[in-house]
């Protein structure tokens, strides 16, 4: 092997090993955005992301460079990497246009879930009601990025499904920030998650896009309400 075929190949190594540490980074810092209960705002640092996670800078500055891009962090250049921060209003246009994009994820995943995917959007909703039993947000939260990742991972149209996801991602802290102090939405939130499921397992494409869109709806309802009532 002559010298360019060591150099690319030893490349190829370098870039491969690179883009697993980012995903790494990105998967670790994505799933500490939405669950560990970060504020809008808060600072993010690559020195101690680099130092929990055990990985370089580049690849965390990789990561937080992909997340910005996702909407999930704000970057300010030469000055700091923070938690996205959105108004309320934000969350309401996100919630709007996941009511004209969703229906149809839901749709076009009832026509081509596997039973494997019907099975893990089922242990899904378990696991919300669980949570809810234990008074857990943290658990149905995580229950709830199963529900929406599963469907998405089902939908034959990426391009769509990785859109609605990417909308969620936006506003996830700051909604889930308001969602925390309304227990009651959870309950119902669980029970309209149920119908989509529900539909979905029977592969009745029309009922699934008739109930995301109402699960749509009422969210963005409640939302509105807590929007002007304060």
């Amino acid at each position: 092997m002559g010298k360019l075929e060591d150099y690319l190949a030893q490349q190829t190594e370098m870039n491969d090993g690179t883009r697993r540490l980012r995903e790494v980074a990105y998967d670790r810092i994505k799933d500490a955005l939405q669950h560990a209960g970060l504020e809008p705002g808060e600072a993010l640092s690559e020195v101690q992301l680099s130092k929990f996670l055990g990985i370089s800078r580049t690849p965390i500055r990789e990561a937080l460079q992909q997340l910005a891009q996702e909407g999930m962090v704000q970057v300010i250049p030469g000055r700091a990497v923070t938690v996205a921060s959105r108004s309320l209003k934000d969350v309401l246009d996100v919630v709007h246009v996941r009511s004209l994009l969703e229906p149809e994820v839901a749709r076009l995943t009832a026509e081509v879930a596997s039973d494997e995917q019907i099975e893990r959007l089922v242990y899904s909703i378990e696991k919300m009601e669980e949570a809810l039993r234990e008074d857990n947000y943290e658990a149905w939260t995580k229950a709830d990025v199963i529900f929406h990742e599963t469907i998405q991972q089902a939908c034959p149209n990426q391009l769509l499904a990785e859109t609605v996801v990417q909308l969620r991602n936006r506003v996830h802290v700051i909604a889930n920030r308001y969602s925390k102090h309304m227990p009651g939405r959870l309950e119902a939130c669980t029970a309209e998650h149920r119908r989509v499921v529900e539909a979905i397992a029977k592969h009745d494409a029309k009922e699934s896009e008739e109930a995301m869109r109402d699960h749509i709806y009422k969210l963005r309802e409640s939302m509105f309400n807590r929007l002007s009532y304060g």
